[in-house]
């Protein structure tokens, strides 16, 4: 029987995993945050009042089983008045004011290019990130993404208040494992967990819930972190204890990608054993980063992309290990 598998994240990290995901399991619901707010999803926000497309079209297109269809989606102009643009994105935009949903637009995107499994919105109301970090208030999912945190108490919210979708509602609960993906925790992973009802979801669930943890800290927001840092600021979100595992690296990466990063003060979490006393989540590490060096898109000028990957066939491995482990364990108690 195939397990199902809840996603919860958005951008490139939900992108690469989703990828290997699919060929473990078709039952994959990917959750998907709806706080973007920069490069094309920006303008297309702005423009046009519609939901922020960007991390649901990149989903759709790595669950996508049309290899024509998923390369036009992510074509991405290079020039004129839609450069910067992608067509998964002006599609799905086009759909949701056509249709007058953008769930429904999803869906009927989901057909056209045969995805395996199904991408939910986390939420469809419309709202703002903001981050209260001392004294500032910062306004938007790009801005604070580029902010210099002050107080490791600044926390984010949604103005206005957004509900959680009911159909990802019932994902999580119905879930055999619930993952959170990597992805910039700021702006891709937090956001999911400042929508109401989701940390009730998570706390509801019988599933094990799963962190894979990044590969890099970012100096603005996580410099100097401990994978176990990562741990404690999602559950001031969903509260203590809820995260069962989580997953690290702990491979360094090719040693020219690390100077690179270096330069800009970046570098890999730290993973010292005695800090993960400090959680109760169960530290599973693994050589989890990809050997091959990712190649951007020479058209992507707007928004910086990670060249540090997750071996996503790696990852998922750990995951089949751990979700097979917990329900034999489960048999045991029974």
């Amino acid at each position: 029987m195939n397990p199902k598998l809840v996603v919860i994240g958005g951008g490139t990290g939900s992108f690469t995993l989703l990828q290997a995901l699919k060929v473990w399991t078709p039952d994959i619901t990917a959750i998907v945050n709806m706080s973007d707010d920069g490069g094309s999803t920006g303008s297309l926000r702005d423009e046009l009042g519609v939901l922020p497309p960007g991390d649901v079209r990149q989903c759709l297109v790595a669950l996508s089983n049309h290899p024509g269809a998923r390369d036009l989606f992510s074509y991405r102009f290079g020039k004129g008045k839609l450069a910067n643009h992608t067509v998964g994105n002006i599609v799905l935009s086009a759909l949701e004011l056509q249709l007058g949903s953008f769930t429904k637009a999803v869906e009927l995107v989901s057909d056209l290019l045969s995805i395996t499994g199904r991408v939910l919105p986390v939420t469809e109301d419309k709202h703002e990130l903001l981050l209260q970090d001392g004294n500032k208030l910062i306004r938007g999912e790009y801005t604070i993404t580029q902010h210099v945190i002050k107080n490791r108490d600044a926390r984010l919210f949604l103005k206005p208040e957004a509900k959680i979708n009911k159909l990802a509602k019932t994902a999580i609960l119905q879930a055999d494992l619930v993952i959170i993906a990597p992805g910039n925790l700021y702006g891709s992973i937090l956001p999911v967990f400042c929508v109401k009802g989701v940390a009730k979801a998570l706390n509801s669930t019988s599933a094990p819930i799963v962190m894979v943890a990044n590969l890099i800290n970012k100096p603005n927001q996580t410099l100097n972190w401990h994978v176990a840092d990562y741990i404690k600021e999602v559950e001031r979100y969903i509260g203590s204890g809820t995260i069962d595992y989580v997953l690290y690296n702990k491979a360094l990466p090719a040693k020219e990608l690390l100077q690179k990063y270096g330069e800009d003060n970046e570098f890999p979490p730290s993973i010292d054993k005695m800090r993960f006393a400090g959680i109760s989540a169960q530290a599973i590490g693994a050589n989890l980063v990809a050997k091959e060096i990712y190649k951007p898109d020479p058209k992507d000028k707007v928004i910086k992309r990670t060249l540090i990957r997750h071996d996503a066939l790696a990852v998922v491995k750990q995951l089949k290990r751990l979700l097979n482990t917990t329900k034999q364990q489960d048999k045991l108690n029974i």
